[in-house]
């Protein structure tokens, strides 16, 4: 059989039809053939159109229907359609890593028609979502047509009436009973189970179920109300497996959150889902619709199939929910409401302030040493980690760790917008962030550059040599200059920012998912080795504080590596933290003295400060708030009268968004 063109005609197609053809050039026939049907994609009803001259060009020609009846014959004989209907969409392994690795290798590797495997001749054949469309068009007058063209009533029922279709459906039903059980048996989900999941035993009694349709089915004495009788004890089963497995994220709630138990638990959901659709088409009394449709619904599953983002979405945003939640409450701390609260900012970030100003001076004292590019970065996130750290330990604060926490806390509050005042305390929320965030920016600022400036002072009269050469202080200004690349580097310091606080998330998840706080406090070793009150302590501390832990030191890390990384790949990327480019612009300052406020560059790099800090936040927060919205899955926010109400609250109130005021402002609605 020689290879046929895409836009070879129908006449060509029927032409070249040969059952006794090989394996791959009967399945390309069938590619070629869904292919003219298809044509430009542009059109269902063109599609049907086509649909119909192959039904009345074939019904016209007995030669031709006689080889396209025994096409269908071989076809049908050699392809395993069970592996279509059963396992078509899951994942070969119940693994999330495997399923990527899966869906990688069918993205990027060329799939061939000779196979048995009805689910790949199926992506070859169906590659489209269009296909979707114009199976779903078909009326039933067509589809009972193409039935009769490929196989002739009775010419393929067994003894009892069931057809190869029916039997085929059985099988899949099985099959796909079989994977249910084996997740729901599985020790990691059946333990998560709720008492009363467990005890009530669904798994225990499906396959038995699937076992008394198979019967019903395939018996010869069958009655339709025995048969009905078993199909709606098979889907009640199955409803109760489904409510079972759906215990397991109630443990989420408390316990933590795996990905891979996410991932095993969907997949478990659609298995349910697919044997309600078989079942359907099984009992369909219009077999040759229902077919269709479920062909349609498969070839979207077959899109999904090949989306990587699709997967890693599904399956992360439970993950991203609970991340978002443990910052929402973090979050709640860095919201000051009050006078009292917004002056207890004002010390917090006053002390983070004066840390950071050890800090900058570190940092030059490590440009001294002359390192590599990589022990560089690395040494400058050790300082960088070990500041933010002892900050966190002293309850001090630092501005730009504050948005990516804040902002789950309010998407959090986005949920209560259907309640009568709900606009006008949002408005108040974002107003006390707002005010919130520029009392910490104050207070880490206007106490760095000082104390900076009284360092690299005091370092230039204990040593007689100033603390940083007037080379590196001019580097300073050109670095910080207003007018190049340093707002580029601040909002790219904001994205950092914002991945700090989800490894933070992630890693406090995986401490509660693994239980570590309670091993720390009973485990038999730890204890004899801690004593059992400390170990206690030490537990309680490590689940309060861990979170923080993983955001200061992945943002230390990040701000000295990332740069560095960057520069071996030669992509000139920096980061420009408002705090410590402050504490920069004291350092020089204090090495020209005086003669910097008359220096064009000093005015420039003092100008960028306020829009770094507003780019490091701003950046941030709508990261973090964009995450929350989707994770805390928040929908029909009447955007415009919150947009409404913060544009009055501008007009009589501006002041409050940056100082406390004695009464709350009343927000217009």
């Amino acid at each position: 059989m020689k290879a046929i063109s895409p836009a070879t005609d129908l006449a060509s197609l029927l032409t070249a039809l040969d059952p006794s053809a090989d394996l791959a050039h009967r399945h390309l026939w069938l590619i070629h053939l869904l292919d003219w049907v298809r044509g430009p994609r542009d059109s269902v009803p063109a599609s049907l159109e086509r649909v119909q001259l192959f039904l009345d060009t074939v019904a016209a020609r007995p030669d031709t229907q006689q080889r396209l009846q025994a096409w269908w014959s071989t076809l049908v004989d050699q392809v395993d359609i069970t592996t279509l209907l059963a396992d078509f969409g899951f994942a070969p392994r119940t693994a999330l890593v495997s399923e990527v690795a899966e869906r990688l290798r069918t993205k990027l590797l060329p799939g061939s028609p000779e196979t048995i495997d009805a689910s790949e001749l199926f992506m070859l054949a169906l590659p489209s979502a269009f296909d979707a469309q114009w199976l779903a068009a078909l009326d039933e007058a067509q589809l009972n047509r193409l039935v009769e063209l490929l196989a002739p009533a009775g010419g393929d029922e067994s003894p009892g009436g069931a057809t190869r279709w029916h039997r085929a459906l059985l099988d899949a039903i099985t099959y796909c009973a079989g994977q249910i059980l084996s997740t729901g048996f599985a020790p990691e989900l059946r333990l998560r189970m709720s008492e009363a999941a467990r005890a009530g035993q669904p798994f225990h009694a499906l396959i038995r179920d699937v076992e008394s349709l198979h019967v019903e089915v395939l018996h010869a004495l069958r009655t339709p109300d025995r048969l009905h009788e078993s199909a709606q004890r098979l889907r009640e089963r199955l409803e109760a497996c489904r409510a079972a497995a759906a215990t397991v994220y109630a443990h989420f709630e408390d316990n933590g959150i795996s990905v891979g138990l996410v991932f095993r638990l969907r997949q478990l959901r659609e298995r349910i889902l697919r044997v309600r659709e078989l079942l359907d088409c099984l009992l369909s009394p219009k077999p040759a619709v229902t077919a269709a449709r479920l062909m349609a619904r498969l070839v979207m599953v077959g899109q999904e199939r090949r989306s990587l983002r699709a997967l890693l979405a599904a399956n992360s945003s439970l993950l991203a929910a609970k991340v978002a939640e443990r910052s929402a409450e973090t979050g709640e701390h860095y919201i000051t409401r009050t006078g009292s609260e917004y002056r207890a900012m004002l010390q917090k970030a006053a002390g983070g302030g004066a840390l950071m100003a050890f800090t900058t001076m570190a940092k030059f004292g490590l440009y001294a040493l002359a390192l590599s590019a990589f022990w560089s970065g690395f040494a400058a996130g050790i300082n960088y980690a070990v500041s933010f750290v002892l900050i966190q330990l002293l309850h001090f604060t630092v501005a730009t760790k504050q948005p990516a926490m804040t902002a789950p806390a309010m998407a959090a509050k986005l949920k209560e917008l259907g309640t009568g005042d709900a606009i006008a305390s949002f408005v108040d929320e974002i107003t006390h962030l707002v005010r919130s965030q520029v009392a910490a920016v104050l207070g880490n600022v206007l106490v760095v550059f000082p104390a900076v400036l009284a360092l690299a002072t005091a370092i230039a009269l204990a040593t007689g040599a100033p603390a940083i050469s007037e080379k590196q202080a001019e580097h300073v200004f050109e670095s910080l200059h207003l007018l190049g690349p340093s707002l580029l580097f601040a909002a790219f310091t904001g994205v950092l920012l914002f991945a700090s606080s989800i490894i933070a998330g992630w890693t406090e998840n995986w401490f509660v998912l693994n239980r570590l706080d309670s091993a720390m406090h009973y485990n038999p070793r730890i204890t004899r080795l801690l004593g059992a009150g400390r170990a206690a302590r030490w537990a309680r501390f490590l689940r309060e504080n861990l979170s923080g832990f993983a955001a200061n030191i992945s943002l230390g890390f990040m701000l000295g590596l990332v740069p560095a990384f960057a520069a071996f790949f030669g992509l000139g990327l920096d980061v420009r933290h408002v705090t410590l480019s402050t504490g920069q612009v004291g350092a020089a300052s204090a090495v020209l003295g005086l003669q910097v406020l008359h220096m064009p560059a000093f005015w420039w790099a003092v100008a960028s400060l306020p829009f770094l800090g507003a780019l490091n936040v701003s950046v941030s927060f709508y990261l973090a708030f964009r995450l929350a919205l989707r994770a805390q899955n928040v929908s029909g926010v009447d955007r415009s009268r919150i947009y409404a109400a913060l544009r009055a609250r501008v007009r009589t109130a501006p002041l409050s968004f940056f100082m406390p005021a004695r009464t709350t402002p009343t927000s217009a609605s």
